[in-house]
């Protein structure tokens, strides 16, 4: 044992038993999960009383869910916007309560293109630390191996840009990392400010060159498509890295700026390297275990993510996964308990939790279930209330009951909601894919100088994975003009949603691929499903953007 992990013992162990005692309390909350829920959302409510939203929405003369069900509809964060741009320059009662102040914004893509802004409080950052305190332990009581050994984490910046208070507003899983427990930041392979390097070439390979001369043993990344990039990237310029562990050197392809450069520091280790060598040699592609004895990863396994295990094992073998948990932005809602599964227990200590039955979906008056009324094998989409100030807020995530733990349901993601696709975790709506091919439309006329230059009534686009995933745009009413098309619109959705322009800048999401159909094609399918559903034609409503993801024909 290293002197360095022999001093940390004694801190390690009491982050352990304190991480411990969350862990307890957590698992027996659930053997009570209605007492639970309905404590949590009558501190929520007094908490609130006083706020701009809860006097506007009569919290204090809320007595059960039932009242409170009756004074806050379900809403969305358009809904809770108003709320949010008054924190955002300043009024913080607004949607905080007395004494709390935002410390940033927590930024994800919203539905209209326009960003999302999260309000993260000292509470709701307490919270989600407890959160990922109880999914830590969990996984090294499984993997022991483990402890008080390198992590290697792939996260964004917390800092994006400022609000007009000068707060920060970027990635909360940024915050968190730079905020965590000096144990566990002793852990962390890879600097702060490597999040900020904007080439992301060059980021890629910088984290890389940071944790290769440590025997990381656990990655952590939301999205498998990062872990991925981030080895293929060690591949592609296996040479340039080799030689650079041999010499204790940083010559990284892509830019970076003076400050970056200047602050990697290494001292040669030409006996990794000669391994490094002999493994890529042997194996004719460098791969993970030639420098790392990884223990487990942990990423979204879910859904469309799925898709990503296959290739994850060709790097890593038959390393378990973890997957992190229904985990966003707006808050954490699920703990998984085990390997190999996306499902995870309600996360019901810092969320009051609301279920929508799939088929009461997209109407006007949803009667939604309470966590401990959840069927296994049923399937719901998730509404919440928590720390964030977030208010009867749909999520628009699908999940199905798999079990229960206790009276909790433990559930897994499906997908997001009914107009919503999601290859790499870009998140992209019906509604930006609509006016992205407008502002498509629009720059083409303005550059051929011809208002007949494109008129495209009915398109679609869906997903196609592959060995870099991507969209496919179809339509029978291009006019010659799809690859044009399919480069403006792929531009506009770069500006419409912050997720796609960063997946497409990695390089984890391919350009938008357009295929004319013959002319009519579109509207003969159409014809068709009308009659196969044997509705009225003015019922039917045309999909631009179809959810479930296509494998690659090549």
């Amino acid at each position: 044992m290293s002197l360095a992990k022999t001093l940390l013992r004694p801190v390690a162990y009491l982050a352990g038993r304190h991480a411990a005692r969350q862990t307890k309390t957590f698992l027996r909350a659930h053997q009570r999960t209605a007492q639970v829920q309905q404590e949590l959302l009558r501190s929520l409510l007094a908490t609130h009383a006083q706020t701009h939203f809860g006097r506007d929405h009569g919290f204090a003369r809320i007595a059960d869910y039932r009242d409170f069900r009756a004074a806050v509809p379900i809403g969305s964060y358009e809904s809770l916007e108003p709320y949010v741009q008054r924190v955002l320059k300043g009024q913080s009662d607004a949607l905080l309560p007395a004494g709390e102040r935002a410390l940033m914004f927590s930024m994800t893509s919203g539905t209209t293109g326009k960003p999302k802004h999260i309000p993260v409080t000292a509470r709701f950052a307490q919270e989600m630390r407890r959160g990922w305190n109880i999914y830590g332990l969990m996984i090294l009581g499984d993997h022991p191996e483990a402890w008080l050994r390198p992590i290697l984490q792939i996260s964004s910046p917390m800092r994006e840009h400022d609000s007009p208070t000068g707060l920060p507003c970027g990635a909360i899983s940024g915050m968190l990392a730079e905020t965590q427990k000096r144990i566990v930041r002793q852990m962390y392979v890879v600097p702060p400010k490597v999040r900020y390097v904007q080439d992301p070439l060059a980021r890629y390979y910088t984290t890389l060159r940071c944790g290769v001369q440590r025997d990381v043993s656990i990655l952590v990344t939301a999205n498998p498509s990062s872990t991925i990039k981030l080895m293929e990237v060690g591949q592609a310029h296996a040479e340039r890295l080799i030689r650079d562990v041999a010499d204790g050197t940083f010559d990284p392809p892509g830019a970076i700026g003076p400050e970056i450069r200047k602050a990697m520091r290494f001292r040669p280790n030409r006996t990794l390297a000669r391994s490094m060598e002999q493994g890529l040699a042997r194996d004719g592609k460098l791969l993970p275990k030639h420098f790392w004895n990884v223990a487990f990863l942990c990423n979204w396994t879910g859904g469309t993510l799925q898709l990503y295990l296959p290739r994850l094992r060709e790097l890593f073998g038959n390393v378990p996964v973890r997957d992190i948990g229904l985990l966003a932005s707006e808050g954490r809602f699920s703990v998984p308990l085990s390997d190999g599964t996306p499902a995870g227990v309600a996360e019901i200590t810092a969320n009051f939790l609301e279920f929508i039955p799939v088929e009461e979906a997209g109407g006007n008056d949803p009667h939604p279930l309470l966590a401990h009324e959840l069927e296994i094998g049923r399937e719901y989409f998730l509404v919440f209330t928590n720390w964030a100030s977030l208010w009867r807020y749909n999520l628009d995530d699908r999940v199905r009951v798999v079990d229960r733990l206790g009276q909790s349901p433990v559930f897994e993601f499906l997908s997001r909601g009914l107009h919503t696709a999601s290859i790499t975790g870009e998140k992209i709506t019906e509604h930006q894919v609509v006016e992205a091919m407008r502002q498509a439309c629009l720059e083409l006329v303005r550059k051929a100088g011809d208002g007949r230059a494109a008129t495209v009534e009915r398109f679609c686009m869906q997903g196609r994975f592959a060995a870099m995933p991507y969209y496919e745009l179809r339509s029978d009413s291009f006019a010659g003009h799809e690859d044009e098309l399919g480069r403006l619109m792929d531009a506009a959705l770069c500006g419409l949603n912050i997720e796609y322009a960063s997946k497409r800048k990695s390089g984890r999401l391919g350009p938008i691929r357009p295929i004319a159909l013959p002319a009519g094609t579109l509207e003969d399918r159409e014809r068709q499903r009308i009659l196969d559903r044997r509705g009225r034609s003015e019922q039917y409503k045309h999909q631009y953007l179809l959810t479930d993801v296509l494998a690659d024909e090549a």
